[in-house]
């Protein structure tokens, strides 16, 4: 059975945090050997009676315990529906989108952060139910690349049920299982509607979530590539293979002249990705022209009000647009950009602003680099040491979800 082992021995297990929900690298990890509870409130706080009163001292509430969640549901016959899965808190703010059982708010939250965060080796990083976990079993099915975490298995399926999977040689998630029950773990009738619903109502996104495609409908990816060629990328991610038929890949390097009936005849499209020129290569056009004309393509590619096919895009601008094309483009594309780096150590190599409906693009990179540093890098004319397509490769991990890959083995577009 594989693992994936992520590093305990951080600030997210002493505090039970996760101030930054970013794909886990690939290291070695380490676990601390036993458990340990800090509670910062607990040496810096009491409570004060006034003299006289006979009021008594209100208990603090106590930490929510997911050991006690089978306890509660068959000795105390509580409704699962009523208990957080992730966390075991009482506090239940709505229901968990894929198996039976609530979900607290502070779950929620780190639920709809960290879903759709893939790591490099094409599997999620977070545990799928609580998304979180010290370490992972990872689904087996060659169609899945969901992962669960040892606490939740033992805790909802019953205790030890994580060791004796990890003996076997090849184990189905309880997504992908025939049958929907496995103990207290119970899967969703209809759950891919179900998390688009949970998705919509409860994310601060403008953007819409497509429902996820079951592996049987899932079709090879229709690529629209503007100023910037993904062949490679796509091809190391498993969505294209070698001798793919024509009509799955269409890459335009001048679109001044295309109008809107020759973009609806090459179509329809399920991907289209356009950007600025890399930093140290000329360009004869102002850099907003590639904004612009992106812009006026992706609305001839965009499938008839009313469908139901998932459709994704993104623009990417390496530093080459300035602070008012920008705030054109997020007022264009209806949502603020990301910051995509390539970093070394504390040196950024390479950097691009990335505007995308993909899930997750959002969550999975985050501005940790100053404006002044962008535009310092982006002053330096020297071709960065990866290419822009590259820094924006595993973005695209996310459409396994929607459709068909030919590889489950990520490679190198280098």
């Amino acid at each position: 059975m594989a693992l994936s082992s992520p590093e305990t021995l951080t600030l997210e297990t002493l505090e039970g945090s996760d101030p930054d929900p970013a794909p886990r690298p690939d290291v070695e990890r380490w676990s601390w050997p036993c458990e340990i509870f800090l509670d910062p409130e607990a040496e810096h706080s009491m409570d004060i009676i006034l003299v006289g009163s006979s009021e008594l001292p209100s208990p603090r509430p106590a930490r929510p315990r997911r050991d006690l969640i089978a306890h509660e549901v068959k000795v105390n016959q509580r409704d699962i529906e009523d208990l957080c899965i992730c966390c075991g808190s009482f506090q239940v703010h709505t229901r968990h989108p894929l198996f039976e059982g609530g979900m607290c708010a502070p779950c929620k939250d780190k639920f709809l952060e960290c879903l759709f965060l893939y790591d490099d080796d094409g599997y999620q990083s977070y545990c799928s139910i609580c998304c979180a976990g010290e370490t992972l079993l990872i689904c087996e099915n060659p169609d899945c690349t969901r992962c669960y975490c040892f606490e939740c298995v033992d805790t909802l399926v019953s205790p030890g049920t994580s060791g004796r999977v990890h003996t076997m040689s090849n184990w189905v998630c309880f997504l992908c299982l025939p049958f929907p029950r496995s103990g207290l773990l119970q899967r969703r009738r209809k759950w891919r509607a179900g998390l688009k619903a949970f998705y919509d109502r409860e994310a601060e996104s403008p953007l819409e979530m497509y429902k996820t495609v079951p592996v049987w409908k899932r079709e090879p990816v229709r690529v629209l590539s503007l100023f910037g060629d993904i062949k490679k990328e796509l091809m190391s991610l498993g969505f294209l293979e070698n001798g793919s038929e024509a009509g799955t890949r269409r890459h335009l390097d001048d679109v001044t002249n295309v109008v809107r009936r020759e973009v609806e005849d090459w179509g329809p499209f399920d991907l289209v990705y356009g950007s600025t020129p890399p930093l140290g290569r000329a360009f004869d056009r102002p850099p907003g022209w590639y904004l612009f004309q992106f812009h006026r393509i992706l609305q001839y590619a965009r499938p008839r009000p009313g469908s139901q096919q998932p459709f994704f895009w993104m623009f990417v601008d390496n530093l080459v647009l300035s602070e008012d094309d920008r705030a054109v483009a997020t007022r264009f594309l209806e949502t603020d950009p990301v910051t995509v780096q390539d970093a070394h150590g504390r040196t950024v190599r390479n950097a691009v602003h990335v505007w995308s409906n993909i899930p997750a693009v959002r969550s999975r990179h985050s501005a940790v680099v100053s404006q002044e540093e962008l535009s310092l890098l982006a002053q330096d004319r020297q071709p960065p040491a990866q290419s822009p397509a590259a820094l924006v490769k595993n973005c695209f991990l996310p459409l396994r979800e929607y459709f068909k890959y030919f590889s489950a083995e990520l490679t190198s577009c280098l």
